[in-house]
């Protein structure tokens, strides 16, 4: 029992002892952190580099890169986990500055303040500040420049900034961002939800996106005043389901004659057009086709996966026809792209250019340029064999079925150039070549 009573004693004692003796706390000094600077500096280079961890007491560290750059570090545990602050780099932050700011630290400690905790919530409130400041105009203008690169479409950036200003900045442009409610977003959508449903839907969309990206910056907080889904959807009208317009498309029955007419014109568009019919193409994809992406001697035209609409790279097996048309417009083509405009030097033709040949010079009726497409898939479906999914793939369609896509792996290749050659000599029925 003694023994007992005196170990607990000794104990005591000890955390007496162990409270009233500060731990070591001071032990840099200048003089001694540029030598360790230099020593790790002049190590750089070799096979010994690495980064030295060196203490000043009490959870202030100056930790030194194997470069020989040099910053402050809080260190401290918090329930069993070990944490850190950055107090700035060094010499900028001198040490007695660092003493200071580690000093604040222990003093949070002491009064149950974890802070990292309330830096990370200190900063927050700056960048709120700062968004007490952001306009959603200025907001806009950030976020459009910022996903220029990602859109596809060059033009895209200018619709986002021309439709805001139409419809969201008389209402909510000089508003800061944590501001806006969504009494704002019905102001400006009422007008236009029924009228214009679908520009009503694009300009609902580009103000929500705006707004997620201010709130993930930490200029505004909550919920997105512009969201649709279980918002929006119980406060503004269902509009009416407009019937889908398809493509006026030309009964393939009537396609050869229509060949052998284009046969007749001149300009490049004349070729365009005939060569989108043999490869069942879209209009982007043939006005903007580079040389770069023929084979001549495999027969076969690449488009990269950033020209498609599903931004899949597509493989368009070339019949002997569109052999002869790539090889006809060679001498008039630029070196970039297969069908320019015959006004500028190597610049891709107008994206009107085969639908001003089909309907003014060729006054065909009933039918457009992206039509040809539903043509060749009326002709396979009713004049064929081929499986949909080799159809559906030549015309670079994805199945709709979601898990048979999954699992699908071939583009069908070897079959496609079969479909196209039969395609072809269809197309070709009536021109006598």
């Amino acid at each position: 029992m003694v023994l007992i009573v005196g170990l607990i004693r000794r104990g005591v004692e000890f955390n007496i002892h162990y409270q009233n003796t500060p731990m070591a706390i001071h032990k840099l000094t200048v003089p001694k952190i540029n030598a360790r600077i230099k020593q790790i500096a002049d190590l750089s280079f070799g096979p010994n580099a690495k980064t030295a961890l060196v203490g000043d007491g009490q959870g202030l560290y100056l930790s030194i890169s194997k470069k020989g750059t040099a910053s402050w570090l809080f260190r401290y545990m918090d329930y069993g986990k070990a944490k850190s602050i950055g107090l700035g780099s060094y010499p900028s932050t001198s040490l007695q500055k660092a003493r200071e700011k580690a000093q604040s630290y222990r003093d949070s400690r002491t009064v149950g303040v974890d802070p990292a905790l309330a830096k990370k919530e200190e900063a927050q409130e700056q960048k709120l500040q700062v968004g007490k400041s952001m306009t959603f105009e200025s907001c806009a203008e950030e976020f459009i420049e910022m996903s220029r690169p990602s859109w596809r479409n060059e033009k895209h950036g200018d619709q986002w900034t021309n439709t805001l200003k139409a419809y969201a900045h008389e209402v909510i442009g000089t508003k800061t961002v944590g501001e806006i409610d969504t009494d704002d977003i019905i102001k400006i959508l009422n007008p236009i939800w029924t009228t214009k449903s679908e520009t009503a839907s694009r300009v609902r969309g580009r103000i929500e996106s705006v707004l997620d990206w201010a709130t993930v910056k930490n200029w505004r907080k909550g919920d997105n005043p512009a969201r649709f889904k279980g918002h929006l959807e119980y406060l503004l009208p269902k509009p009416k389901a407009k019937p889908q317009k398809h493509h006026a498309a030309l009964p393939y029955k009537s396609l050869p004659g229509l060949v052998k007419a284009l046969q007749g014109q001149v300009g490049m568009a004349r070729y365009a057009l005939e060569f989108l019919i043999l490869c069942c193409s879209r209009t982007g994809e043939v006005i903007a086709a580079q040389w770069s992406e023929i084979d001549l001697d495999q027969k076969i035209w690449t488009i990269p996966g950033e020209r498609m609409k599903a931004n899949e790279t597509h493989r368009v097996p070339l019949g002997e026809r569109a052999i002869e048309i790539l090889n006809t417009v060679k001498p008039f083509s630029g070196k970039k792209y297969v069908f320019k405009t015959a006004r500028r030097k190597d610049v891709a033709m107008s994206s009107g250019a085969m639908s001003m040949l089909l309907k003014t010079r060729m006054k065909i009726k009933g039918a457009t340029v992206h039509g040809l497409r539903s043509t060749f898939r009326d002709w396979a479906a009713e004049q064929t064999d081929y499986p949909m999914e080799v159809c559906e793939q030549a015309l670079a369609h994805g199945l709709r079925d979601d898990v048979a896509a999954a699992y699908l792996r071939s583009d069908f290749f070897a079959k496609r150039v079969k479909l196209m050659q039969d395609w072809e000599v269809f197309v070709l029925s009536e021109c006598g070549t």
